[in-house]
């Protein structure tokens, strides 16, 4: 399960939102968040980006897909879940896909999605049934996103470092939207991981996507411990401070990442997502970080 997607050691991506832009003019009034795509993707290619993303601009991570599914009405689920009635995000995808071979769909996971929801009907009795419905809601999206041309599909569970979600379900969840799929899988889980680690290494997908610059304690678990052949998404840019880390600093960081797991086993892109940050910010956090990349890899 190595890089077979793309053929670079040290391939740089992001894990995926990206500061909005709005744009003006007859094209923002048809579509206001068109030019946001737009910006987002140009950013992300103009700073070095391998894999890019469609700049998850059109609304937060629960949102973005919770205001689509059937059985949802807002914050609360008040039936039973059902996938849209067409692609959610694969049309920014496929525009994303027009300007680069290298594009990741990003899915929010079942039980991130689960646990930002209400659950105002008897047809759920709690939030483990209710991941995996919207697992299979969300599936028929991973295969939209593959249709589109996405390169990697991305699933986010950030609620996995946290105890709150059941991992058990988490993992049958996020494994039948990767099944439903032929191209590569990605997980995305931020924060501490040391007592999920064991449970997230089970979960079947192709990369682990993991923040190692906010939390470097992220890397003494995986010493002893076996990816199986797959790679790591490293994080290597703290996506929480408008702060811009030198490129040495990001050089320092990723060179102790190829130390831990090896230069072929790595993606490198940020801690999380960018939306939070200015866009000035979170475009030199990418240029910066592309080029570490680079010195690390002519190093090599």
């Amino acid at each position: 399960m190595k890089a077979y997607f793309i053929n670079k050691v040290l391939a740089t991506t992001v894990v995926g939102s990206y500061p909005v832009v709005k744009g003006t003019g007859l094209k923002a009034i048809f579509d206001p968040l068109k030019p946001a795509v737009e910006t987002a993707v140009a950013d992300q290619l103009a700073a070095g980006i391998d894999i890019i993303s469609d700049g998850q601009v059109r609304g937060d991570m629960i949102q973005a897909f919770s205001g689509k599914l059937p059985g949802i009405k807002g914050q609360d689920v008040v039936g039973k879940i059902q996938p849209a009635s067409g692609a959610i995000t694969a049309a920014d995808t496929k525009y994303a896909r027009s300007k680069s071979p290298y594009v990741k769909g990003i899915i929010t996971g079942p039980s991130t999605l689960a646990h930002g929801l209400h659950i105002s009907t008897p047809m759920y009795r709690n939030k483990e049934e209710l991941a995996l419905d919207l697992a299979a809601a969300l599936a028929v999206e991973a295969r939209y996103l593959e249709a589109a041309g996405a390169t990697l599909i991305q699933i986010d569970e950030p609620i996995f470092s946290t105890g709150v979600a059941d991992l058990a379900v988490g993992k049958q969840a996020v494994e039948l939207i990767a099944g439903a799929v032929k191209i590569p899988t990605c997980m995305h889980v931020c924060g501490g991981l040391e007592t999920v680690i064991d449970d997230i290494l089970k979960i079947n997908v192709n990369v682990l996507d993991f923040e190692f610059s906010k939390n470097p304690a992220n890397l003494a678990l995986f010493g002893s411990r076996d990816l199986a052949g797959r790679m790591i998404g490293y994080g290597c840019v703290d996506s929480g401070v408008e702060a811009v880390e030198p490129v040495a600093e990001i050089k320092k960081r990723i060179e102790k990442g190829v130390e831990i797991f090896g230069a072929k086993s790595l993606l490198v892109d940020p801690d999380c997502g960018l939306r939070m940050r200015s866009r000035e910010s979170a475009f030199w956090k990418l240029k910066n970080m592309a080029e570490a990349a680079r010195e690390v890899r002519l190093a090599l």
